[in-house]
């Protein structure tokens, strides 16, 4: 074999294993970048599961619920469970160790209870506000026009009470225009108060505008300008001993989310 031969052949074997060397590496490449999308993208979104304990204002229950529905459509496997009452009521059972994971309420005062005690995690974010009403019986036959006329005899009035968001607005409107007003019961939460009047056993009850939204025919609104000056902010905050704080981060999203602000605006909520 001539030198020249064997340089020629040399030539070959060397451009031969170049070449599986490069589609050694492509095909190393390629292999390693799917794996590496897939890692970023469970990363970014992880799938959710298990359920979500969340512990919210009476006032919420509606719009709430819906979101709940929501929540577990969009993230199969998982499951919304909802403890609703009066804020105070349920800050004092987060703060005696009841199980929950996100804690929504009817104002600051109220979440301070949790927060006050290091039983959040973060700081709580205001996502809506509420304004109060008369909730009167249907057709007015008290004929109610104002809050002054809740303090005329006879009338049977209910109030939440005083420790409860509702009931401590309800206070501040009365307050604020030098009425006093005795009420035919103090309630524990919003829906309490307006039930009473639902049953006609009592005349009016000074709730939410969304209370009033909620109840449809069965009571009618009167709004009072009084409420301007007694508007409560609610605050949502995530729980920091929540079992599953993945997934009440993202059902904290949800709320706070503008399809989260669309269902509570449909509800009679304010923007924060």
């Amino acid at each position: 074999m001539t030198r020249s031969v064997r340089r020629t052949r040399r030539m070959l074997q060397l451009a031969g294993a170049g070449a599986l060397i490069s589609l050694s590496a492509c095909s190393s490449s390629s292999g390693d970048s799917p794996a590496g999308a897939s890692d970023a993208s469970g990363s970014a979104s992880p799938k959710l599961s298990g359920s979500v304990t969340v512990f919210a204002a009476a006032s919420l229950k509606e719009s709430f619920t819906t979101l709940g529905k929501q929540f577990e459509k969009q993230h199969p496997g998982t499951r919304v469970s909802f403890n609703f009452g009066g804020s105070d009521t349920l800050a004092a059972s987060i703060t005696s160790g009841a199980p929950a994971d996100v804690f929504a309420a009817a104002s600051p005062k109220t979440m301070a209870i949790v927060t006050d005690r290091k039983d959040a995690v973060g700081a709580p974010a205001t996502f809506v506000r509420n304004q109060l009403e008369i909730a009167t019986l249907p057709g007015n036959p008290g004929k109610v026009s104002s809050l002054k006329d809740l303090t005329e005899s006879g009338l049977k009035v209910v109030l939440c009470d005083k420790t409860v968001p509702c009931g401590a607005a309800a206070q501040k409107a009365l307050d604020a225009s030098r009425l006093e007003l005795t009420p035919v019961s103090y309630e524990q939460d919003v829906k309490s108060a307006l039930t009473k009047v639902e049953l006609k056993e009592a005349d009016a009850a000074v709730v939410y505008k969304t209370d009033v939204k909620a109840a449809g025919d069965k009571v009618e609104g009167v709004e009072f300008p009084e409420s301007a000056k007694a508007v409560n902010d609610y605050p949502i905050a995530l729980l920091k001993n929540a079992g599953n704080a993945p997934a009440a981060k993202a059902f904290i999203a949800l709320v706070r989310s503008a399809e989260g602000r669309r269902v509570l605006g449909e509800a009679g909520f304010l923007e924060p």
